[in-house]
């Protein structure tokens, strides 16, 4: 993480993101570490996250109730945490590049891993705020759809990593682990797509798609997993 480069600005931020917010001080706060200003709440994204997060929570599970009809509320609630934990939250700043906004002070670049992740899950939280105070909650539930579109459509949301299960799998039929070939990218370098394949000894390989290699590799092994009845399809 970085201090903002001059070559980055709030407008390249609101073209990041997909929405324009007429309040500018929001959007700046909402990008803004308490430690730039002295460890106060009132000039940086804390407040907004604690809303942000809310606002998400509402939406993930609104879209859960929608997408499975038929799911019992203890199903719901695993894939709800799965999708707005912290690390899904950084995983969707990292995809859309949002460090490279995120303004600090120098103190921060000595957190650990750990801490700097939940820095990032946090500003994606209080973007979230700010695009619902600012443009109201459609505009909110938009962004959320949007970004969290390939989790929310993934059969896995509330399994085990998928990638994991496919390795014990093939465990228990061969000494040579899966392989992940990448077999296209594409989109801008903002806003890239992987097409991924999982090559296995013995089994027809399968591929998935995802906005990053990670997420790729998940869908492909989702694939080999769903196709040789090791899961079933709850979609």
């Amino acid at each position: 993480m970085a201090k903002l480069r001059p070559d980055r600005s709030l407008d390249e931020l609101e073209r990041r993101i997909g929405v324009k917010l007429s309040d500018r001080a929001r959007l700046e706060r909402a990008v803004t570490h308490s430690s730039l200003r002295g460890g106060g709440t009132a000039s940086s994204y804390e407040r907004l996250e604690f809303l942000g997060d809310r606002v998400l929570g509402l939406v993930i599970a609104e879209k859960l109730f929608e997408m499975f009809p038929k799911a019992s509320e203890g199903e719901m609630s695993l894939r709800l945490n799965s999708l707005v934990s912290a690390e899904a939250c950084a995983e969707i700043a990292d995809e859309i590049g949002l460090a490279d906004f995120i303004r600090h002070g120098g103190d921060v670049k000595k957190v650990k891993d750990e801490k700097s992740r939940n820095i990032r899950a946090d500003v994606i939280e209080s973007l979230i705020a700010a695009i619902y105070l600012g443009n109201g909650l459609s505009d909110a539930r938009d962004f959320i759809h949007r970004l969290w579109g390939d989790k929310l459509g993934s059969a896995v949301s509330a399994r085990r990593d998928a990638k994991t299960a496919l390795q014990e799998w093939v465990h228990t039929r061969t000494t040579v682990a899966p392989r992940y070939e990448i077999v296209e990218r594409t989109g801008p370098d903002h806003d890239p797509v992987f097409t991924v394949r999982a090559v296995i000894e013995n089994v027809e390989p399968a591929e998935g798609t995802g906005r990053s290699k990670r997420l790729a590799e998940q869908e492909a092994a989702s694939a080999v997993l769903l196709r040789e009845g090791i899961w079933k399809d709850e979609s």
